[in-house]
């Protein structure tokens, strides 16, 4: 596996994350994990810091 492939699956994957964040926030999903539920507060927080990394994973494979 490349490096520029090994960061487009990185920046699809926080892609997708930062999608499901801002759906949960919209459907009001509750995520629970080992009988422990998750706050929304997370999902106010979460698209922005998976938007950035996709959008970086993506920005430094055009690059290489």
């Amino acid at each position: 596996m490349t490096q520029k492939l090994y960061l487009r699956i990185a920046g699809s994957i926080f892609g997708v994350i930062s999608l499901l964040h801002v759906l949960r926030l919209l459907l009001g999903w509750q995520v629970v994990i080992g009988g422990q539920t998750f706050p929304m507060w997370l999902s106010w927080i979460g698209p922005f810091v998976a938007a950035y990394l996709s959008y970086e994973g993506f920005r430094m494979s055009w690059k290489s």
